[in-house]
């Protein structure tokens, strides 16, 4: 990178009360008017506050991969956060942060996600049991439903199944809460008692029952299932007992237990969406996964059914469930010649990049072909971004990825859905990107 130094591009709109206005719209489409002004970089003010918005591959990977170790996760994002994901995985900065994925990552190897696969079939298929001919349902709860069952299951030991709705309803209104919070310029801090403090409070108070309840059962039980529970209450013992806290245990499960299920669960409802509005694209799915004659699938299936992972992907560019990465810059940095002060605020959008016209042809298209082994070859390193990347990248990637596929796959060969409202779904841009109100549909057997 140039070592010389270039004012970033700034927007024009960026006035203070301007700014204020645009915060309360969409935020995907403040983030595409913004863009609009330069579509590499581009940097707003807010009176004192500076934020940055990058849109190009080369820079994301300047942050995110080669210069990240000068940058720390979104200030305010963190802040308003912590009192339902503490100083999980998500939050955590530094040693401590290294530490803590050092510890958690045996659970996300190969070997482990070959051993859930038995478990995300079965969940599948359990859902799949209660579904028939000419039902309308939500999909979007059908697949919170199914993938908690499988996060519970596979990193817990625990069937939470049935709490879906409560986790999910609380889990809604509190990232509604973060929401407001990061929109509004004043507010009562999180310690004073105000009605809505109190409201959140018991949000986190429900969430905080169902982990704790796990753990206690775990503990009580007297064995170590080699799960990831099993792994967090070890370590709590290791080195004389200064390992981990019980606090540290559940900010730990907590992230994973939301995270693990949330971004899975968008990724699939939005898929199912698409399919239901392009019927040739599901035909080709089925035709592929007829190969399976009716049998749900295994982990040695994957590598003869490339198309469904192909429209699975597809799905999370045009809906990445992680739409927005936000970083705080920690101290002046150089990126290709243009200079990031220390304390503004820096925006990734994947939503944007994964819309470049240079990258993705007629981009708001939905074309699976797009991740043929060709076709995705030729995307730029950090030009489609799901997941993330460097020292950061969701190190739940191949979980989401392995049980997206075995769903997809799963699904496809006995049911499709039709559209009750074919009105244009609503985005819901939250700390994930949902639909908002969910998606109708009616149930049909292939």
């Amino acid at each position: 990178m140039t070592t010389a130094s270039r004012p970033i591009p700034l927007n024009p709109g960026s006035a203070l009360m301007r700014a204020y206005r645009a915060v309360f719209w969409n935020r995907i489409r403040l983030m595409q008017r913004t863009a609009s002004v330069h579509p590499d970089i581009v940097r707003s003010t807010f009176g004192p506050r500076e934020l940055i918005s990058i849109n190009r591959p080369e820079y994301v990977h300047e942050v995110l991969v080669e210069q990240e170790d000068k940058f720390t996760k979104g200030r305010e994002f963190a802040k308003y956060t912590r009192p339902v994901l503490g100083h999980g995985l998500l939050l955590s900065e530094g040693d401590f942060h290294q530490r803590q994925r050092k510890l958690v990552a045996p659970q996300f190897v190969h070997r482990r996600i070959r051993e859930y696969t038995k478990v995300m079939t079965e969940c599948t298929e359990q859902m799949m049991a209660s579904w028939h001919d000419g039902m309308e349902l939500d999909i979007s709860r059908e697949m919170s439903r199914v993938t908690l069952s499988i996060t519970g299951k596979t990193l817990f030991g625990s069937d939470v199944g049935d709490e879906a709705d409560d986790v999910k309803s609380r889990l809604t209104f509190l990232m509604r809460y973060v929401e407001q919070q990061l929109r509004l310029p004043f507010h009562a801090p999180y310690a004073w008692p105000t009605p809505k403090n109190l409201r959140v409070r018991k949000a986190v108070a429900g969430l905080d029952e169902i982990i704790f309840r796990m753990i206690d059962e775990r503990r009580n039980s007297n064995t170590d299932s080699g799960d990831l529970l099993s792994m967090l209450l070890s370590a709590r013992d290791e080195n004389g007992g200064s390992g981990m806290t019980d606090q540290q245990i559940r900010d730990e499960a907590m992230t994973i237990f939301l995270a693990g299920h949330e971004t899975t669960a968008n990724a699939m409802t939005w898929m199912w969406y698409l399919l239901a509005k392009h019927p040739e694209v599901f035909q080709k799915l089925t035709d592929e996964v007829a190969i399976l004659k009716g049998r749900a699938p295994t982990m040695d299936d994957l590598p003869t059914l490339p198309y469904a992972m192909q429209v699975f992907k597809e799905a999370m560019r045009l809906y990445p469930p992680a739409y927005i990465i936000v970083r705080t810059v920690k101290e002046d940095v150089l990126i290709d010649g243009y200079k990031l002060n220390a304390g503004a605020a820096l925006i990734i959008s994947p939503y944007l990049l994964h819309r470049n016209h240079d990258y993705f042809p007629n981009p708001e298209a939905f074309d699976p072909d797009r991740f043929t082994p060709e076709r995705e070859r030729a995307i730029p390193r950090h030009g489609y971004l799901p997941f993330g990347a460097g020292p950061r990248i969701c190190i739940g990637n191949q979980f989401a990825l392995t049980e997206g596929h075995l769903m997809t796959a799963a699904i496809a060969q006995r049911f499709r859905f039709e559209l009750l409202d074919q009105k244009p779904i609503e985005m819901e841009p939250l700390i994930t990107l949902r639909p908002k109100g969910g998606i109708r549909v009616r149930v049909r057997s292939v």
